[in-house]
Formats: C-alpha cells, sequence, structure tokens
C-alpha cells in the first residue's frame, strides 16, 4: 500500500485560554481514521490522517512550538472554503525525530498504534 504524502503549508493554529489546541487545514477526501500526530519539537509535524494518508504540518510557528510539546492531543478541523466538512480530536505523540517520508508505511503505522 503507498502512502499519499501532503504538504500543508496554509494551516492555522489556535490556542485558547486553557493552552488547547486547534489546527484548522483544507479538507481531503475520505474521513479519518486511526489518526495520530508526530512531534519533535522543531519546524514541522506529521499529521497520520489514515494508514494510507499522512499530511506534513510545514513550518510550526517558533510562537507555537512549546504549547504543542506540552498537549496530548489537538483538535484537528477541516475545511472547504470557509465551511466545517469534519473535526476530530487527535493524540499527539513527542518524538526525538520525525520519520523519513520514505518510511511513513503500513508497517511505521503498526508501529505507531502498538506503543499507545
Amino acid at each position: 500500500m503507498n502512502t499519499m504524502v501532503e504538504v500543508e503549508n496554509k494551516y492555522n493554529i489556535l490556542k485558547n485560554a486553557e493552552g488547547q489546541l486547534l489546527i484548522a487545514i483544507k479538507a481531503r477526501m475520505g474521513g479519518s481514521e486511526r489518526p495520530k500526530i508526530l512531534y519533535d519539537g522543531q519546524e514541522h509535524a506529521l499529521l497520520y490522517r489514515s494508514v494510507d494518508q499522512t499530511v506534513i504540518l510545514d513550518y510550526i510557528h517558533p510562537q507555537v512550538r512549546e504549547a504543542f510539546m506540552n498537549i496530548k492531543d489537538v483538535l484537528v478541523v477541516e475545511l472547504r472554503d470557509e465551511d466545517i466538512v469534519r473535526e476530530y480530536v487527535v493524540p499527539v505523540r513527542r518524538v526525538t525525530k520525525l520519520p523519513v517520508i520514505g518510511d511513513l508505511t503500513t508497517a511505521a503505522m503498526d508501529v505507531l498504534d502498538s506503543a499507545e
């Protein structure tokens, strides 16, 4: 199975008074399936939207990085134009290094699931 990888370079991360984060991205085809986010504290995060679809959140703003490192989950909202298509809560896993894009396979997703 091939993993489709997309780069999301236009998105918003919002933080409320309680420190919870919401990530607004463009809507994609199909729903999410066992989503999770990997984040290493640097410029990028990986949203595993499903076993065959990964979205690279390109350039996490420095002012958001600390908050991102200290949360357990985020609310992801998918938008088409300005309409909400779907929303779902996604657990965040902190890692020391993000995997290389070529390693984003079903086997990698299985390893992530077994670590939960």
